[in-house]
């Protein structure tokens, strides 16, 4: 009689969860760009400096010693400038005690919120292209996705698909917005149909509004918690990372009715107990900045996102041209390769640029296998750099 064969390693320590995704590609990309010297357009971090206004006020909360654990959902100034940005900047009152939870980074803001609030059973709407951290967070939450797509060239839905998607299960729905990859500005419309129907099957709505001061030509982010009915059902992710190019600080934050700020904190006492102290005391004071620092950082985008789209089409890329975030999807069919890995691998070992292949932001592959993601939060030099490589590229 044949022994039975002896498990894997995977098999017998490794969580089945984690086999159902890979590490991130935006994230590989970067490593990959060191590795071979190419210019990084993939992940989204600026290259140049954070203001001044911000670094200094780190340097004032670490020398005054502010370098132990905060309160585990934030410091109480960051939560009180939190409450008093929303207030000025949307006329929404928000209860710092019981609605703001400070986190490390949005990031953690997404996952906290699906682990505080799914069951096994439940289902998650998303929108793709999507954010890539999304799937694999419904999937450590226990959840199910549900997936409506957004077509290009204007990354609308289709508004019978997306009520064909809710059923009894459906948990929450999550959208980005501004959008990363596609750079879409949700409209009040549109929010209000999701809201709708949220509402109609008693569900949550997930903002992650991390881009939120980041658009151009007239688009208008609009916060779902401000929409008439939908308070009591939102859920606000955001974050210091890109409005005030700290992204390596992981200082965010998740706004939610108390009931549901309650089960967030849980999982964020645990997971990650707080995030850095003297951080967030440099976080408070940059939010009390006026209306001027977001309209300079929205035009000084602005200028960036019309250099690379300038240089990616003299290259031969067709631009799908974002209305908010930093980041421009591209369309590579015209340049002949098989599929966005091997053009991607192309860029990189024989060109000297690398973007994000556009499949990692689908589920089915292929769906994105024509398209790829550059981002244009660098210097107006990086850009240039990155153009003068992809003159050298020809079409297939």
């Amino acid at each position: 009689m044949a022994s039975p064969t002896a498990p894997t390693l995977q098999d017998r320590f490794l969580s089945q969860r984690t086999s159902r995704f890979t590490e991130s590609v935006i994230r590989d990309m970067t490593r990959q760009a060191i590795r071979y010297g190419a210019v990084n357009l993939a992940q989204g971090f600026p290259d140049f400096p954070a203001p001044d206004l911000i670094k200094a006020a780190a340097h004032e909360a670490i020398d005054a010693d502010l370098n132990q654990y905060a309160i585990t959902w934030g410091a109480k100034p960051l939560r009180a400038a939190i409450a008093a940005k929303y207030a000025l900047t949307y006329g929404v009152e928000l209860d710092p005690e019981r609605e703001i939870t400070v986190v490390c980074g949005a990031t953690e803001g997404m996952i906290a919120t699906l682990l505080g609030i799914i069951n096994p059973g439940d289902e998650v709407i998303i929108f793709e292209p999507y954010y890539e951290n999304y799937a694999p967070d419904v999937v450590l939450s226990g959840g199910t996705q549900v997936r409506v797509a957004l077509r290009a060239p204007d990354w609308t839905f289709d508004r019978e698909e997306l009520r064909r998607a809710f059923s009894h299960r459906t948990k929450a729905v999550v959208i980005n917005t501004p959008n990363n990859p596609s750079g879409k500005v949700f409209s009040r419309e549109e929010l209000e149909f999701i809201g709708g129907l949220c509402q109609e099957y008693d569900a949550l709505f997930i903002t992650d509004e991390i881009y939120e001061h980041i658009t151009y030509g007239g688009a208008q982010h609009i916060p779902v918690l401000t929409l008439p009915g939908l308070r009591e059902r939102s859920i606000l992710v955001n974050s210091m990372s890109k409005t005030f190019s700290v992204t390596g600080w992981r200082v965010g934050w998740v706004i939610a009715p108390p009931e549901i700020t309650d089960s967030i904190r849980k999982v964020h006492d645990f997971l990650t107990v707080g995030a850095a102290a003297p951080l967030q005391h440099a976080s408070a004071q940059a939010l009390t900045t006026g209306q001027d620092y977001y309209t300079h950082l929205s035009q000084d985008y602005d200028a960036r996102r019309e250099r690379l789209v300038g240089l990616l089409q003299a290259a031969g890329f067709r631009c799908f041209n974002p209305a908010g975030a930093y980041y421009v999807m591209t369309d590579i069919s015209g340049f002949g390769f098989k599929d966005d890995l091997a053009f991607a691998q192309h860029l990189l070992q024989r060109v000297g640029v690398i973007g994000v292949p556009g499949s990692s932001f689908y589920s089915r592959k292929e769906d994105g296998a024509q398209q790829m993601r550059f981002c244009f939060c660098k210097k107006f030099e990086t850009l240039d750099a990155a153009g003068e490589r992809l003159a050298t590229l020809s079409r297939g």
